[in-house]
């Protein structure tokens, strides 16, 4: 294992650093008595977080090539099992099959720091993951770990005030990925009395958020984010019940989660938790940011003609050919302005909008990030809001538009289903912008 470390060669310090450390990993993975293996852990943890990045690339390479199982046991125990279809084969065959990598990362992560530290790794992989494509079964055993360390029944929901710890609202205003929050009177508005913030947190990581999602609670619907984000607008009056939660920014606070699935359970959660406060609520949703659509657009890829009449297909491809001898010349944000803007081509952008959502959303390949996201979680797809965003990020990202997704409770497992039979939950009026 690792030859190439092992060579008899003159060594820098570097490489006898990264050659040190692949040494303790595999006497991590072969120590029996579980205090030493954690003396070992704790030192393979602060001489990985010594290396520079270019070593921890290398570090990620050598376990890549050097942790993997022996293809030769896995064949024998797996013919064994077709053969015999005992349970006791079945384990074996598994247990053979398992990268030893995943019992390095096990054993890493009993180490009272251990979890985070693996969190703050991963983040690193797939930076190197991006550029080298061989690390992909590092990562893959990475994050079933991570998936399984931060199951929902794990995380506590939290919700985040004004009172919370000075250090915690910081780290909101940092993590803000949606809509930037500008400074502390910009995030005081947001926690103001007809607003919520809820985020989950992992006893691993008690004081760093994993996920936060904001709600404004309002009395109807909305179709525009300036008004939510008016730092000197006043609260919603509460002299009548809210009508609506409407969830408008999710963002996620730890790089080295990405893949493991949270933001669908911390919206059912904060669903739950809202409705017990407020029993007047009846509608959950969503204004949502459509961050694919100029890329979509620009990219000139047609319409499937398998989910559309032949109607309703020229017209859409006619109206994208509109609006795209406009978007040639887009590059200040004062041209996109003037498009999204542009009365004789509202009604061609909105429309294009939702037939994008209503129809390439359920391919994993040109998909729309965040409606993926909604729409896997069982929202459905319920209007299009035109000049809904027209800040320089919404305008350049999807021409103004933004869209409401509608979370009702009892539909959301059907609609979770469709999703994955490529069926896209949405509202007729959605349905008519597409065809008329």
């Amino acid at each position: 294992m690792f030859e190439r470390f092992r060579s008899g060669r003159s060594q820098g310090p570097d490489e006898r650093a990264l050659k040190a450390l692949i040494s303790a990993c595999e006497r991590l993975i072969g120590e029996a008595g579980e205090s030493v293996g954690l003396g070992i852990a704790r030192q393979i943890l602060k001489s990985y977080s010594a290396l520079s990045l270019d070593l921890k690339n290398q570090f990620f390479k050598a376990i890549a090539k050097g942790f993997n199982p022996d293809p030769s046991q896995v064949e024998q125990a797996a013919r064994r099992y077709a053969q015999s279809q005992d349970p006791k084969d079945l384990i074996k065959m598994v247990a053979n099959a398992q990268p030893p990598r995943q019992e390095l990362f096990r054993r890493l992560n009993r180490v009272p720091e251990g979890c985070a530290a693996l969190v703050k790794m991963r983040e690193s992989l797939l930076q190197s993951l991006a550029k080298d494509r061989s690390l992909k079964a590092v990562d893959s055993d990475l994050e079933h770990l991570l998936a399984s360390w931060f199951n929902p029944g794990f995380l506590r929901l939290e919700q985040i005030s004004w009172e919370s710890p000075a250090g915690l609202l910081e780290q909101i205003i940092q993590h803000e990925a949606v809509h930037e929050i500008d400074g502390w009177a910009d995030l005081r508005r947001r926690l103001e009395p007809d607003r919520r913030l809820f985020a989950f947190f992992h006893p691993a990581l008690p004081k760093e958020p994993l996920i936060f999602v904001e709600v404004a609670l309002l009395h109807e619907m909305p179709n525009s984010i300036a008004p939510l984000l008016d730092r000197k607008s006043r609260p919603e009056p509460s002299t009548k019940p809210y009508k609506v939660a409407a969830f408008y920014s999710i963002s996620n606070c730890q790089p080295g989660l990405k893949g493991v699935h949270l933001g669908n359970f911390l919206i059912k959660q904060v669903a739950e938790a809202l409705q017990s406060e407020f029993p007047d609520i009846r509608q959950f949703c969503t204004l949502s940011p459509i961050p694919g659509f100029v890329r979509w657009l620009l990219s000139n890829e047609p319409f499937s003609r398998d989910v559309l009449t032949e109607k309703v297909w020229l017209r859409l491809e006619d109206r994208r050919r509109q609006v795209l001898a406009r978007a040639q010349s887009l590059s200040a944000a004062s041209d996109f302005a003037r498009l999204a803007q542009d009365e004789g081509l509202r009604l061609s952008i909105v429309s294009l909008g939702a037939a994008f959502l209503g129809h390439v959303s359920s391919s994993p390949s040109q998909a729309d990030p965040v409606a993926r996201f909604h729409l896997h979680n069982g929202a459905r797809l319920e209007r299009i809001n035109d000049q809904a965003d027209l800040s320089v990020k919404g305008l350049k990202q999807s021409l103004g538009l933004m869209v409401n997704y509608l979370y009702d409770l009892p539909s959301i497992e059907e609609n979770h289903d469709a999703f994955l039979r490529g069926d896209i939950a949405r509202s007729k009026l959605v349905a008519d912008l597409i065809n008329r």
